[in-house]
């Protein structure tokens, strides 16, 4: 299979690739779109990175392309309808990142709780010292029944948080509730009674919105929000409401575009938001994960490939 990469991989799972295939890593083309469009021509398999806009426009100078991978859960830049259409396996990290989303809430958690952080870190250097919450005393709730909801209730319960949930897909029957000790309850009583808010919605465009100024009318007074869910699910202004008038104490958002906190923007000079530029998925172990997830999927795709098992840990290469 002749393999182009735009993006890089940690040097034991290209190696491991360039032992099976005829590989090119070439990320300049990722800023020449020119040479991009004249390199895909002969490429069965793209590895992408997020600066890379994949369209349909693109997908017509790869006549041989099979499979597009991309080291992240996220297919913004990719035209996923052309690339069904086409029968192009997409290939995503699915699971790589939910201990690193997991961390990265439960970090945020800890830190919020304690009031001042907040504003200290949204560029208050003389913040009041004030009091803040234990976690083990507080109630956390679960906004999204993600699999980075999964494993960040895995930590929050032997922490001694009483965890309370809402997911709009699922029932508060189903049985997943009480494995993960999480009490389901409607979303107005979760924002009634939760200290903090962690917020990991499935990314859809329905859910657009979703958190608006009928979502927050109901919020304690006070509470602390973290999100690695997208942006959009915010609606900005009631967002900038609820953290101007206290209901929420600060804001913790992993990822917004620009124009969002940009001079004249509702949400834009707010000490108590924090925006972090999509970091939560950026770990060491993540991206070995991720690493050797799509080494081994890109090969399972080629003509008559065996399935190749993957090193859970990355500490190795699979073994064919």
């Amino acid at each position: 299979m002749d393999i182009l990469l735009l993006e890089t991989l940690i040097p034991q799972a290209r190696q491991w690739l360039e032992a099976r295939h005829a590989v090119s890593y070439q990320p300049q083309l990722a800023d020449d779109p020119s040479a991009l469009r004249r390199a895909v021509y002969k490429t069965q398999a793209l590895l992408v990175t997020p600066r890379v806009a994949i369209t349909r426009e693109l997908l017509g100078f790869a006549p041989r392309l099979k499979v597009i991978a991309c080291l992240f859960a996220n297919t913004d830049n990719i035209e996923t309808e052309a690339c069904r259409e086409r029968g192009i396996r997409v290939i995503l990290p699915a699971t790589a990142h939910v201990r690193a989303h997991a961390e990265y809430l439960l970090g945020g958690l800890l830190m919020l709780l304690r009031r001042g952080f907040g504003a200290s870190l949204g560029g208050g250097r003389r913040a009041d010292i004030r009091l803040g919450r234990e976690l083990g005393d507080s109630v956390i709730g679960i906004l999204g029944l993600t699999p980075a909801a999964h494993a960040l209730a895995h930590m929050l319960v032997p922490l001694g948080a009483r965890l309370i949930g809402y997911e709009p897909a699922l029932h508060h029957s189903a049985e997943i509730w009480q494995r993960l000790r999480i009490q389901p309850v409607g979303l107005t009583e979760l924002m009634a009674q939760a200290d903090a808010v962690s917020v990991q919605m499935l990314d859809a465009s329905r859910y657009a919105g979703f958190i608006n100024d009928a979502t927050l009318m109901s919020c304690k007074p006070g509470q602390a929000w973290i999100s690695i869910s997208r942006a959009e699910l915010f609606e900005p202004q009631a967002l900038a409401n609820a953290l101007k008038d206290g209901r929420i104490d600060a804001c913790v958002l992993d990822g917004v575009k620009e124009s969002w906190v940009s001079q004249g923007a509702p949400l834009h000079g707010l000490n108590n938001l924090i925006v972090t530029p999509r970091v939560a998925a950026h770990t060491h172990e993540s991206r070995v994960r991720a690493n050797w997830y799509l080494v081994d999927r890109i090969h399972e795709s080629s003509v008559d490939a065996p399935a190749v098992p993957v090193m859970p840990s990355g500490a190795g290469a699979p073994v064919n």
